[in-house]
């Protein structure tokens, strides 16, 4: 979105910036017409101050014991930043394609072979993200780097579905689904960056993969509990099929589960960079990134580069770049900086799903906060931690979401909201129930036409339960409007979300 964010918290950030930056000029401009002053001054500071002192040594003396540590932390903070889709998708594939924990809900499946949920995900499942409530998920790591992958469907009639195409930076690079390829039956082929070749006929090209590994993230939308049993049916009709075994009947798609296996910073400070450094060989950036590489490269980072040969303080302080890393990531996805913000909800911006080079905001609100960002094109996620007054939301508060008669969410598909733990898990609750909207049953209207929400711990009571999603009895808490085939309005903001207000 080109418009700042309404808070005025936000709109000080930028002056704040820009204060500082002009005091450091002033500063720096100070010491170099009058080195003395600021030498004098330095040393008060220091003995005012005894925390300053190490801050202020270098400028006292005028050496610094260990730039090569210093230079190591600023810049591993940076290719920190950059790495952490690989960093985290290391995992994330590790974890899907060789760990078997919970097969109903948890994906696992080998290389080239989709996992299907069996029921909708509930607060039994703990890998975060932010699941949905509404869909059944379909998961599957495809290696593209040595030939296609065709992927079909059956045919979907008019049921709601998607395939969100990852790169392993965690940039979307197409879809496969009703909003655009059809609903019809259809085989699509996964292409590796560098392949070239033709495809059989009746197979439809999709955009070039931008790396040989890819996510693929499916949903098929699920009407109630009754309809699980048709969508499973639909589920075990997807396929993914090697292009020299497209077309043979009897052909078996072999099952490997050989992945990179990351290692894990609590095992070894130089753990992330290790792993970054292997994902990088086996997924090449593009080449317009080369110029940042090569200055990663000084400190061991890079495509198959040996970060233990680096001098130690390069390596303690990369081990430190990396323990502030994810906390920072962390904070950037809280503060909502990346967002337009209405009535607390964040409206993402135009380039969610494909962040691209803006290492930040494809870091830490595309990998960071659910696994992958779908398009704003295929869906909008509202998030919100506030309540009208600029107030977390708080542990077992009572709040309302009411939207006017004539002012429902406006989607092509349809819509829901879900609260989350602060660990991006679903809130657990006696009564299993983690979603409300449009396809909720029973939802009762206003006097007035419109659809009063409410949002709390305990059931509302009064005939109110069909209207009512559960929230945390403690911890932090935020919810989620999802908006499947939302309309303009919704991608341009101009359509407003109410905001939650507290009520007791």
């Amino acid at each position: 979105m080109s418009e700042p964010l309404q808070s005025p918290a936000w709109r000080r950030i930028p002056e704040g910036i820009a204060g500082a930056a002009a005091t450091a000029a002033r500063t720096a401009g100070h010491a170099a017409l009058h080195p003395k002053a600021t030498i004098d001054r330095a040393r008060q500071l220091a003995d005012m101050v005894p925390a300053l002192g190490q801050a202020v040594k270098p400028l006292l003396t005028g050496r610094m014991d260990d730039w090569r540590g210093e230079y190591a932390y600023t810049l591993g903070e940076q290719a920190f930043v950059y790495g952490f889709p690989y960093i985290y998708n290391a995992q994330l594939r590790h974890d899907w394609v060789t760990r078997p924990r919970n097969p109903a809900t948890v994906p696992y499946a080998a290389v080239n072979h989709f996992w299907h949920a069996e029921r909708l995900l509930d607060a039994t499942y703990r890998d975060g993200g932010c699941p949905n409530n509404d869909t059944l998920y379909s998961a599957a790591w495809v290696d593209v780097g040595s030939e296609p992958v065709i992927l079909s469907h059956p045919d979907m009639g008019d049921r709601y579905f998607t395939f969100e195409l990852v790169g392993i930076t965690s940039d979307n690079f197409d879809y496969v689904g009703q909003r655009t390829t059809g609903s019809g039956a259809g085989a699509f082929a996964l292409v590796g960056p560098h392949w070239q070749g033709g495809l059989p006929a009746g197979v439809r090209p999709l955009t070039k993969a931008p790396s040989p590994w890819i996510l693929v993230l499916g949903r098929t939308l699920v009407s109630g509990p009754d309809d699980v049993a048709h969508v499973r049916e639909l589920q075990r009709q997807y396929r993914l099929t090697p292009l020299s075994l497209f077309g043979k009947p009897d052909a078996k798609v072999p099952e490997s589960r050989d992945v990179l296996t990351p290692i894990p910073a609590d095992e070894d400070p130089l753990g992330p960079w290790k792993t970054l450094n292997a994902m990088l060989a086996e997924n090449p950036p593009p080449s317009h990134h080369d110029v940042l590489l090569r200055q990663f490269a000084q400190i061991g980072i890079g495509p198959s580069l040996d970060v233990e040969a680096q001098p130690e303080a390069v390596r303690r302080n990369l081990g430190r770049a990396a323990a502030v890393g994810r906390p920072m990531l962390r904070q950037q996805l809280l503060s909502g900086d990346w967002a337009h913000l209405v009535h607390g909800w964040r409206y993402p911006p135009a380039q969610m799903g494909r962040f691209g080079d803006d290492f930040v905001k494809r870091a830490a609100d595309q990998s960071l906060l659910g696994v992958a960002a779908n398009d704003p094109a295929e869906a909008v996620y509202l998030l919100n931690f506030d309540d009208a007054d600029g107030n977390s939301l708080a542990p077992e508060g009572r709040y309302e979401l009411h939207f006017p008669g004539d002012a429902l969410p406006p989607v092509d598909a349809f819509w829901s909201l879900t609260a989350y733990g602060e660990d991006m898990n679903l809130i657990a609750n006696p009564a299993d129930r983690y979603s409300v909207g449009d396809r909720s049953p029973g939802l009762r209207r206003d006097a007035d036409g419109g659809l009063t929400l409410h949002l709390q711990s305990e059931p509302p009571g009064q005939g109110r339960e069909a209207n009512w999603l559960p929230t945390a009895k403690d911890g932090a808490w935020f919810v989620a409007l999802r908006m499947y085939r939302p309309r303009s309005e919704v991608v341009d903001a101009t359509w407003e979300c109410p905001p939650l207000t507290r009520v007791a």
